[in-house]
């Protein structure tokens, strides 16, 4: 059993939870905080829950000490400005609070920060700039630390833009091919877990580790379409007729993803996601290779050479449909109401009319249903609201079957079938809900 502990920051992400499952069954004794867990990621009492991101330096100097950290791995990163996400807040201002810590704490204490690959002077987002503002607070410090940069993460689990590869490769679409020959270096996240097991092990007076940047990624150089391949070997799709998509539908992909990330969503993509991976992903990792003699697993090893799972097919069918679920339903309750409610509200109030309700219910109750199944539409719209917002539209869904079974039953027969389909609508609504989840 190793006694160094380790503190791992955004033990809910991609990179964070595998780091800290992975050095735990390393034998090193691993703190995982994130400002929320899902139940599922609650496997330890080391997993803490913690508003970290407004933690003073004090504050994270308790935590250190309360917990006799010996290394800090930062995981902690916002792709793009937006409700609850502030880049300059979580990639520079955090992590100058976190390097006031440690060197308050009065604790030999080594920082892992996790950072991007690339130079300054092809920074070109915010993403980008406050990453390397980052970089250069940890080397004006003095303290022990390792900057690793990452190339295109591969791992078991898909979030964000490893999630988008995985749907790209499901389906018989291609990027455009100016973004498909975009280098992507991958990097298997069991080689970032590697490494810093690796760097835990060292002393930390060990010169030749004290203040380290590595690019870590596989050497050989590889495009996204190469990426891209490899899973659809896996998914079985490799042998598909595909079409390009046009590059203005990639644009207005990303000012659609710009606006439901302003509605607290987190789609892959957005504008600072096509910005970056029209950059593309390079970097030099023969320094990292030749300090830990670790030999970075390929593109095939690091995706699998066995076939995708059903689970994995699914996921990734369901990935970019998800988009649409929401959309649709956030348009369905939106724009029935309003046209009850603007532009056939005669019609609307002649159906309770025709069928002897009391008059001075009629406007009431038309214009109370309209405005009821906007609100939900609002709600479904925003993330934070949706899974109120879908559980309405279910209970509302239903209120308005039985109601018309018990008042107005030759509804049910009528042509179109309005309240027929009520019921596909319902199964929409509860399949968006079991979807909600994005970790």
């Amino acid at each position: 059993m190793n006694q160094r502990t380790i503190l791992v920051l955004g033990a809910s992400g991609l990179i964070g939870r595998f780091v800290t499952d992975d050095l735990r069954m390393r034998g090193f004794r691993v703190v995982g905080v994130a400002r929320s867990l899902s139940p599922a990621q609650k496997i330890s009492a080391l997993d803490l829950e913690l508003p970290i991101l407004s933690h003073d330096a004090a504050a994270l100097a308790r935590l250190l000490g309360e917990h006799a950290v010996d290394l800090v791995v930062n995981c902690l990163g916002v792709l793009q400005d937006g409700p609850g996400s502030d880049t300059g807040a979580v990639h520079r201002d955090f992590v100058a609070r976190v390097l006031a810590a440690i060197g308050g704490s009065g604790r030999a204490i080594r920082l892992v920060h996790i950072s991007i690959p690339g130079t300054h002077e092809a920074d070109r987002t915010a993403f980008a700039t406050t990453k390397r503002e980052a970089e250069r607070l940890i080397a004006a410090s003095g303290i022990p630390h390792a900057i690793l940069r990452p190339g295109f993460v591969v791992a078991p689990s898909a979030y964000g833009g490893s999630a988008m590869l995985r749907a790209l490769a499901a389906f018989p679409v291609d990027l455009p091919d100016k973004e498909m020959a975009t280098p992507f270096q991958p990097v298997a996240v069991e080689d970032i877990a590697a490494t810093i097991a690796w760097l835990a092990a060292r002393d930390i007076d060990d010169a030749s580790v004290r203040a380290v940047s590595w690019d870590l990624m596989q050497a050989e150089p590889v495009t996204m379409a190469g990426v891209i391949r490899q899973f659809r070997v896996a998914f079985g799709t490799a042998g598909w007729r595909r079409i390009a998509m046009p590059s203005f539908m990639l644009g207005l992909g990303a000012k659609i993803g710009d606006l439901s990330n302003m509605l607290g969503w987190m789609p892959p993509m957005r504008s600072t996601a096509i910005a970056e991976l029209r950059r593309g992903v390079r970097g030099d990792p023969s320094a990292w290779i030749s300090a830990t003699s670790i030999a970075p697993k390929t593109l095939t090893d690091a995706i699998g050479c066995h076939p995708a799972t059903i689970q994995d097919k699914w996921f990734a069918r369901l990935f970019l449909v998800k988009a649409l679920i929401f959309a649709s339903l956030v348009a369905f309750w939106l724009v029935s109401g309003f046209i009850a409610l603007f532009v056939s509200y005669r019609a609307a109030a002649g159906i309770l009319t025709a069928h002897h309700f009391p008059p001075a219910l009629v406007d009431p109750i038309t214009i109370g249903t309209s405005l009821m199944d906007m609100s939900i539409g609002v709600l479904i719209a925003f993330r934070r609201t949706a899974a109120v917002g879908l559980v309405a539209g279910i209970l509302a869904s239903l209120g308005y079957m039985i109601g018309a079974a018990i008042l107005t039953p030759d509804l049910w027969i009528e042509p179109l079938g309005a309240l027929v389909k009520t019921g596909p609508a319902i199964v929409l609504m509860l399949v968006a809900l079991l979807m909600l989840d994005n970790r």
